[in-house]
């Protein structure tokens, strides 16, 4: 078989230079992608394309895929509970009572006395004094971004972020400056600048409290110091947070006891709580106003009664079982020791998210494959989601991960490690691994 080349990790479905040659169709792009020559043909052609596989039936740890039980490493199902028979029940029941959708935004028609339920247990939950609920997680941002920060104010933005973040940046009339990743002293001299050049500026910081592939936290203390310092409002968002760390699971501002220091936290339900949809929770007038002003909430069907239901259902078991939350760290820990003294490197990871650096991005996507072929299942993650050279394995685990299961994914790693020369025996750093950068503070 012919390897595909890629052409030194250009990013996977990259256009070519417009300049090259001029485009007789918006269409162009597509047909390039989807040719014989494109990324995508020749991913298909050598059976490694890692992407849309369907999963036919899903447990949680483990699931179905190709007619064939995989270990689940690859999914943010952090407590394991999307097979719970309370959650499911409470799906069920949620539909039995107020049917399958609200066909209608919560502005108008799409209100049911769940949402307004679930907005006031998680405002009481999180600490803060009002909730607003979003319809997607990635609308969450997207529409408080938008609606906060308009004509004249400045989103200073980890560089690191969030697509939905990058995309609040975009759809926003503010002016946007991104600083190098967890880099305060970088943070520090746009902050400076601008407060110095624009003094009537209003200032939001956003950032990720936990960032979705390195597994790290944002450095929480000393982003509260500089938005009090400037006068910024400080907007964390906790996808990977809540339901994961913290006290009781409260996300990225209470690992470090800041909530009442942090003006606006987001987070979604589609990784702890099981479910769809998206939340923001702040002071209640910053609420209120974008409530009624976020056109992702005004102009969006709102989650529907299952989707709530479930959600309530989770952090119903999330209070009542703080045990997940230990099990949940203590399994984080047990597999970034075991993948370093196997030899890989994790980066810095902090969280459930261990991401394994494999390199350059078509052994990431053979890696993939052979691990599949062993039982795990994981995602690989190329550039332009992580730098050049740094393609890897994103894992990621769940409170209900036995202790077999999680030894069967380092033994299959171990594996597939030594076949590629990604690890050597001794638990080592593998000979593959010399053509690239150390990376152990990403």
């Amino acid at each position: 078989m012919t390897l595909p080349d890629f052409q030194g990790q250009q990013p996977f479905g990259a256009t070519p230079d417009p300049g090259a040659r001029p485009a007789a169709s918006i269409f162009d792009k597509a047909t390039a992608f989807f040719g014989p020559d494109g990324d995508y043909q020749k991913v298909h052609d050598a059976d490694l394309y890692p992407y849309f596989r369907a999963i036919e039936v899903n447990e949680g740890t483990t699931a179905v895929i190709n007619g064939r039980e995989t270990i689940m490493a690859g999914s943010n199902n952090y407590l394991g509970l999307t097979s719970d028979p309370r959650v499911r029940e409470a799906a069920k029941a949620a539909v039995d009572k107020y049917g399958t959708g609200c066909t209608g935004s919560r502005f108008l028609n799409g209100t049911l006395d769940l949402h307004l339920e679930l907005e006031a247990r998680l405002a009481t939950f999180l600490r803060k004094e009002a909730c607003v609920l979003f319809s997607t997680g990635y609308m969450t941002n997207q529409g408080i971004l938008q609606s906060l920060a308009g004509r004249g104010d400045v989103i200073f933005s980890d560089k690191d972020n969030h697509a939905c973040i990058l995309a609040g940046q975009q759809v926003s009339a503010a002016e946007t400056v991104r600083y190098r990743h967890s880099d305060m002293a970088h943070l520090r001299t746009f902050l400076e600048r601008i407060s110095n050049d624009r003094p009537e500026a209003g200032k939001i910081i956003a950032t990720d409290g936990v960032f979705s592939m390195s597994g790290t936290l944002a450095k929480v203390p000393e982003l509260v110091a500089l938005a009090e310092e400037f006068g910024a409002a400080l907007y964390l968002d906790d996808a990977h947070a809540v339901g994961v760390i913290g006290d009781g699971g409260r996300g990225s501002a209470s690992a470090f006891g800041l909530e009442s220091r942090v003006d606006i936290t987001t987070g979604t339900f589609s990784k702890s709580f099981s479910s769809l949809g998206g939340f923001a929770v702040g002071d209640e007038t910053v609420m209120e106003y974008v409530r009624h002003t976020a056109s992702t909430h005004i102009f969006s069907a709102s989650m529907p009664p299952s989707a709530v239901a479930t959600v309530l259902a989770c952090l119903d078991i999330l209070e009542a079982e703080p045990e997940r939350l230990d099990r949940l760290a203590e399994i984080s820990n047990y597999m970034r020791e075991g993948f370093r003294n196997l030899g890989f490197d994790v980066w810095a990871s902090e969280t459930p998210i261990i991401p394994v650096v494999i390199g350059e991005m078509y052994r990431c996507f053979r890696f993939w494959k052979d691990l599949l072929e062993e039982g795990v299942f994981t995602n690989a993650v190329i550039p332009p989601a992580v730098p050049p050279g740094q393609s890897l394995m994103r894992t990621s685990y769940m409170a209900t991960h036995t202790d077999e299961e999680l030894d069967r994914v380092l033994s299959a790693f171990e594996t597939v490690g030594l076949r590629h020369g990604i690890i050597a025996p001794g638990g080592t750093r593998g000979p593959a691994m010399d053509e690239l950068p150390t990376n152990g503070t990403r």
